[in-house]
């Protein structure tokens, strides 16, 4: 019943309405409660939706039914298969759709398409390794920066390989918590390797010496690369390295030099087949080391320089003295350096120039350090006299604010100046001084705050004379002028005594 009416009613509606009611009869059919018989009709009328003429309609049906599971698959299938701009919303959405679906959708649609596969959460390692091959740019940047889609590490290797050129790419990767070491490795090469081709390309640079700057830098992200990796990561990188012929002598003559033990320990075991134990036992004793120097296939020339290096470094652990940890450390070389350089081996001359520049190397990334502590510490500096500054200004600012305010006029006064303004004399009338002083003279706030209060609060303060009584009045007199006879023939006594000492002392001074 309800998909003949529903039927008889679509065939003059417009695309619109109809749009409307596909969107109605969907959500009956996903979320409401309709019995068996009801809820396959609307099944039936919903099928029979995807050979609507009008996109809008089809459009319509994939919003609605694109992130329900309970969607027949039929349907979900359909749509996916249908046009790009009715298919992207089940693409994108759809928890009814297989990894076959999505790839088989990937193989077929446009770039577009593409990209919407890439973006859908919890990406299978199937679905990103086939967009990994055939995605172009686009598609990549949104695979790599899908934080939920399941990426293997030869597939980012794959997409590197593929463009890697590209900085784009390389940001996405690099913003992903789950990047394997090999891969930021690649990333590093990756960087090196665009760097080094536009240098050559405005012939900067002579190609020989670009490529050997391109291999340092590539030995020096490896290393780089080992900050906070474990060991099972520090060895894919390594069994990486190997397999892709970059895990040379020199690498690993540069992880001695810098104190990477961690990376030497696992090169050697990968090159020699023994456990980590062993070689930390034989990296402390020299005979040993060389043993295991030859098993693991290295240069002779090398061990010398190795086994200075190692010795300077146990030395420093031993001591007070401290090697620098995260690059070059310029003491392992000079004991390198000078553990070769009596040597008359005709290999020695490659070996001591390889060294040397290391040591070149080393001393300009010491003087990094330093150019840029002293700049932290200029900075410091300036920004801390800016904020003493700015605290002085501040406080100066409030100082200046508080005596305006403690000798500003109360606004009564201001008010009674306003209604009654005194007539100044002119200053052409009046002589100079008097202008100067009247000018100069500083508001009194007393007299202002008393000016200003009322009357009545003043006449409080103001003592009148009491009247007293006449007849204690001559009392008081009387008493008064007996005691003023008495007290001045005292004084007159006391006065003619201190005259006659006073002469008798004159007397017998002379």
């Amino acid at each position: 019943m309800i998909i003949r009416e529903f039927l008889a009613w679509t065939q003059n509606a417009s695309a619109g309405r109809r749009a409307e009611a596909t969107t109605a009869l969907a959500r009956a059919y996903l979320y409401g409660d309709l019995s068996a018989d009801e809820a396959w009709e609307a099944k039936t009328a919903l099928l029979s939706l995807l050979d609507d003429p009008s996109p809008l309609v089809r459009r319509a049906l994939a919003e609605t039914c694109a992130a329900s599971a309970r969607t027949p698959r039929p349907l979900v299938v359909a749509l996916s298969c249908d046009v790009p701009e009715v298919a992207r919303p089940v693409l994108a959405r759809s928890p009814v759709l297989t990894d076959a679906d999505l790839v088989d959708a990937a193989a077929l649609g446009d770039e577009a398409t593409r990209a919407v596969i890439a973006s859908r959460h919890h990406l299978s390692h199937a679905v990103s390794g086939a967009l990994a091959e055939i995605g172009e740019l686009d598609t990549l940047v949104v695979l790599a920066g899908n934080p939920t889609a399941k990426i293997t590490a030869g597939r980012m290797l794959r997409m590197i390989e593929r463009r890697g050129d590209e900085a784009d790419l390389r940001e996405a990767l690099l913003r992903r918590s789950d990047l394997p070491p090999e891969v930021r490795y690649a990333i590093g090469l990756a960087v090196a390797e665009a760097l080094s081709r536009f240098v050559t390309d405005r012939g900067w640079i002579g190609t020989e010496r670009c490529d050997r700057m391109r291999r340092e830098a590539g030995e020096r992200v490896a290393l780089e690369t080992c900050d906070g990796s474990g060991a099972a990561a520090l060895a894919r990188l390594v069994a990486h390295l190997r397999t892709t012929r970059q895990l040379t002598a020199g690498l690993i003559l540069r992880a001695v030099l810098s104190g990477r033990t961690d990376f030497v320990q696992a090169a050697l075991a990968d090159l020699s087949g023994l456990d980590h134990v062993g070689i930390a036992r034989a990296m402390r004793d020299p005979r040993s080391f060389a043993d295991l120097h030859r098993k693991a296939g290295l240069p002779d020339a090398l061990l010398p320089a190795m086994q200075a290096a190692l010795s300077a470094r146990q030395a420093a652990a031993g001591s007070s003295a401290s090697l620098r940890g995260a690059g070059l450390s310029r003491r392992m070389i000079e004991s390198a350096i000078d553990a070769c350089t009596d040597l008359p081996a005709p290999e020695m001359q490659a070996v001591v120039a390889l060294l040397t520049r290391y040591e070149a190397e080393a001393a300009r990334d010491e003087a990094r350090e330093v150019a840029r502590a002293i700049a932290a510490e200029a900075t410091a500096r300036e920004a801390a006299r800016r904020d003493a500054a700015a605290a002085d200004a501040a406080w100066r600012a409030a100082l200046e604010s508080q005596r305006r305010t403690a000798f500003a006029e109360p606004e009564s006064a201001v008010e009674t100046v306003a209604v009654a303004p005194v007539e100044t004399p002119d200053p052409v009338m009046v002589a100079p001084a008097i202008v100067a002083e009247m000018q100069a003279e500083p508001a009194n706030p007393v007299g202002a705050i008393l000016d200003a209060l009322p009357e009545q609060i003043l006449a409080w303060y103001r003592t009148e004379p009491k009247e007293e009584d006449p007849e204690v009045q001559a009392a008081m007199q009387e008493v008064l002028d007996g005691l003023g006879a008495d007290l001045l023939d005292q004084f007159r006594a006391s006065r003619d005594t201190a005259e006659a000492g006073s002469d008798e002392a004159i007397r017998i001074a002379a």
